[in-house]
């Protein structure tokens, strides 16, 4: 969903059934949060734990709070991916074992598309906030547009399917 503000846009957003299901997880647990993982046993997926449950690090990115939910992910994979919005999506299916929906049958996905240039020009005056700074007091500005209803309102689907490829 690029920024028609002028402001710089998210680093993250969930669609409305993620926001749901987080809502479910924080009725039945209390604040949570997620970690982006970056592989290893659970893949590359948004893992959802209590608050505080997971031990943020000093150099750990705070791509954005999602309905109460900080979302972090580490400073080497925010390097990576910088250039990234994430949509946290849901679909049915297991997930990982650590993170909270694993046993409602349903697994919190991560979705991406590429900044445009003038949005990461406009990110660039935007420094992340780190799990430092955070431990320091700074918090991010609330949004309040950070929720859409499908993934593809953040990354628009191309209107028509390419031609059949002849081999």
């Amino acid at each position: 969903m690029p920024s028609k503000t002028g402001h710089a846009p998210p680093r993250v957003l969930i669609t409305a059934a993620a926001a749901e299901l987080l809502q479910r997880l924080r009725d039945r647990h209390g604040p949570v949060m997620f970690h982006q993982s970056g592989g290893c046993c659970d893949g590359s997926s948004p893992m959802c734990y209590p608050d505080g449950e997971f031990i943020v690090g000093d150099r750990d990115v705070l791509l954005g709070v999602l309905e109460g939910a900080p979302v972090w992910i580490s400073g080497p994979q925010f390097e990576a991916w910088k250039h990234t919005q994430l949509v946290i999506d849901v679909v049915p299916g297991r997930g990982g074992g650590f993170s909270l929906e694993a046993p409602e049958g349903l697994r919190f996905l991560s979705r991406g598309r590429a900044f445009t240039d003038s949005e990461n020009e406009l990110l660039s005056g935007v420094p992340p906030l780190t799990g430092a700074d955070y431990e320091r007091g700074a918090r991010p500005p609330e949004r309040a547009d950070l929720v859409v209803a499908e993934a593809s309102d953040a990354c628009a689907i191309p209107g028509r399917r390419a031609g059949a490829v002849q081999p």
